[in-house]
């Protein structure tokens, strides 16, 4: 997986339900569910064919007041939710 220009897109047949730590998302293809924490949340929601790697770090450093963009563990949850075929 590239994080340079690549856009991000979360896949077809979830459901998904805020809860007071993240999301819990139900795959309908695969049957499963999964539960993503408020950061994993975030970057779900950004994959919406729009925004790259980088943008969604952007976006998490200035949500969350960090010092620096955070590329790899954007690009670690990335993988995951790819892993898992949430994107």
């Amino acid at each position: 997986m590239t994080l340079d220009s690549t856009c991000y897109r979360k896949a077809e047949g979830l459901d998904r339900s805020e809860m007071d730590d993240g999301y819990l998302i139900y795959d309908h293809h695969h049957d499963r569910v999964h539960l993503l924490n408020p950061a994993a949340a975030i970057v779900f929601e950004l994959c919406d064919g729009a925004h790259t790697a980088a943008q969604i770090a952007l976006y998490l450093e200035e949500a969350f007041r960090l010092s620096e963009p955070q590329l790899s563990k954007v690009g670690e949850c990335l993988v995951s939710l790819e892993g898992q075929g949430l994107i």
